[in-house]
This record gives structure tokens, C-alpha cells and sequence, in this order.
């Protein structure tokens, strides 16, 4: 499968399908694209704090895991398939009390019935804040029973 060009995403469509999910209650939005990758920022507060008040490494997760499903759906036939995630590993490299992170998500496989994507999410200053990877499987849609 080749890499779909994301430079044209209408961001305003993709952060409707935030509606009603937990990156939603997180404050995630998609913010820039380009010809082979995706942005969403999301905010550091008392949403995504842990309790010594620094970036919740679960939260890093979860910007991690909705950046890989958006354009793991952008890559297949939506009207047959989905994609739902398989493994996910991240390593969490600098604390943030603050601000905004931004992930930004590229492919490093694009199978028929796999996917394996990298997410780099990064602070203000432009600094490796967790780096990710996750697999998700290309699945078909159930029919509906007649």
C-alpha cells in the first residue's frame, strides 16, 4: 500500500471524528498535516497532569494511539474497513508541567492487513518528549444482518 498524501486533510473533518472520545475530554486536535504525516497538539494541564503535576505518560499514550488510528483510517477503504490497534510502546523521555505537546505521526509499514506507525511527541521548545510505536490491524466491517 502506498503512503496516502495527507497534505491535503481538511483538519477541521478530522477533529469531528474527536467527538465524544477520550481525546476529546483531553483536548487533542489535529493541527497540521503533510505529504506523508499528521500533527495533533494537546494540552499539559489538569487533564493530562499525574499527580507530581508533570505529563501523564498515559496521556502521551493516548495522543499517541489516536494519531496512529486517524491515519491508519486514512489508509484504508472506510466503507469496508477499520483499523483497530494491536501493540503500542512508548518511552517517555522529558517530563512537561505545561503548555502544549505536539505528536506528529508517520508510517514505517503500510500492509494489507497490518500497520505499524511511528509517533514522536514533542514540547514548546521543540524537545523529544516520548517517542511511539504502534501496530494496529487492518480489519473488515462487520456486515449488517439482515
Amino acid at each position: 500500500m502506498a503512503t496516502p498524501d495527507f497534505s491535503q486533510l481538511d483538519l477541521k473533518e478530522l477533529n469531528t471524528w474527536m467527538k465524544n472520545t477520550a481525546a476529546e475530554s483531553l483536548g487533542i486536535e489535529c493541527v497540521a498535516s503533510g505529504p506523508d504525516w499528521i500533527e495533533a497538539q494537546m494540552p499539559v494541564d489538569h487533564r493530562t497532569h499525574q499527580p507530581a503535576g508533570l505529563l501523564h505518560g498515559g496521556a502521551s499514550v493516548l495522543l499517541a494511539e489516536t494519531l496512529g488510528s486517524v491515519a491508519g483510517s486514512l489508509c484504508v477503504d472506510r466503507s469496508s474497513q477499520a483499523v483497530v490497534g494491536v501493540e503500542i510502546n512508548a518511552n517517555h523521555l522529558r517530563g512537561v508541567s505545561e503548555g502544549h505537546v505536539i505528536g506528529r505521526v508517520s508510517p514505517l509499514h503500510l500492509g494489507r492487513t497490518t500497520q505499524v506507525w511511528e509517533i514522536r511527541i514533542r514540547d514548546k521548545k521543540d524537545r523529544l518528549v516520548c517517542i511511539s510505536r504502534l501496530t494496529i490491524a487492518v480489519i473488515q466491517k462487520p456486515t449488517a444482518k439482515a
